[in-house]
């Protein structure tokens, strides 16, 4: 008895630790890409910038839980805009050897890094302070559909102008397709590095929609990459579970114009529970798509609003 007791405490020692190690360890960068323009590190997360400063639109993005910037380069490729990009707070930065701006701006954001609020701050700093154009469009997407709307309800004074496209976002009452059960939320460490070995498998592989496309391959190929450490997948996740119940409605009154995109086959949110919330939300138009995935810029970028069309 006393050797299994003995055997039993090695093994939670072990695992412990390794769990330990598994939240500390940064992970490799798998994905970046040269980059012409300006590059603004705010606390732990980035902001870029490429195309001309007098340009008549701006487009900010803001991707999703574990997803980099490059999900919208593709859509948003035409020249003429001025481009801004968001990191998420201790992410890799997609670009091959990153040279930083300095800006008297740049202030540390007060809320806990890994958190929506976090992000939150450095979208509102960068749409302040780099945003110039005349027509503003502010496009999340899942997880980042959440950082815009806290960014509104952070600073409702700088979106009276901005239309927002919030792309099967993390929605106030919103729910996951599947919840994570407590108990294995302490394994989540595991399940991340799990994933790193095989990024795309006959578990997971339902999620994504279409996988002819050799770039959308690509970008799910770098997914479980993009966190820096264990530890910021974690509380990204924890964040999401409790930001979605503890948010109500309300919050969409600090958004004026735009659009909301709600994939009828997403398998990462609940897609009835994504609509229901955004009918509330009474100014903004809700485009539903059958038969998309969850990647919706992905799979069905003609859905995406022309940045000229929606109405007031």
């Amino acid at each position: 008895m006393q050797l299994l007791i003995g055997l039993i405490g090695l093994f939670v020692l072990i695992a412990f630790s390794l769990r330990r190690w598994l939240l500390r360890r940064e992970s490799p960068q798998v994905q970046a890409v040269d980059f012409d323009g300006e590059l603004y590190r705010i606390g732990q997360a980035c902001v870029a910038r490429r195309g001309p400063q007098d340009a008549e639109q701006t487009v900010l993005v803001m991707p999703g839980f574990v997803e980099n910037f490059l999900y919208f380069t593709e859509h948003y490729e035409n020249p003429s805009l001025q481009l801004i990009l968001l990191t998420s707070a201790d992410y890799h930065v997609p670009v091959n050897r990153p040279r930083f701006s300095e800006a008297d701006w740049i202030s540390q954001p007060k809320a806990r890094a890994g958190t929506i609020a976090y992000d939150a701050e450095v979208l509102n700093q960068a749409l302040q302070h780099l945003a110039t154009g005349k027509q503003i469009r502010v496009h999340g997407h899942s997880r980042g559909g959440a950082v815009v709307l806290e960014s509104a309800r952070q600073r409702p004074d700088l979106f009276t102008r901005v239309e927002v496209i919030l792309e099967a976002p993390v929605l106030p009452q919103g729910k996951p397709y599947r919840d994570v059960p407590r108990f294995f939320r302490w394994f989540l460490p595991f399940y991340l590095f799990a994933w790193q070995q095989q990024p795309i498998s006959a578990a997971n592989r339902s999620l994504f929609g279409p996988l002819d496309d050799p770039r959308k391959r690509e970008l799910i190929m770098a997914l479980p990459f993009n966190p820096k450490r264990g530890s910021t997948f974690v509380h990204n996740i924890l964040d999401l579970a409790s930001w979605m119940p503890t948010n109500t409605p309300d919050i969409y009154q600090h958004v004026c114009r735009g659009a909301i995109l709600v994939p009828s086959a997403d398998r990462i949110l609940e897609p009835r529970a994504m609509l229901h919330s955004a009918r509330q939300a009474e100014r903004l138009q809700i485009i539903e798509i059958e038969g998309c995935s969850h990647l919706i810029t992905a799979d069905r970028p003609d859905c995406i609003p022309p940045l000229t069309t929606l109405t007031p």
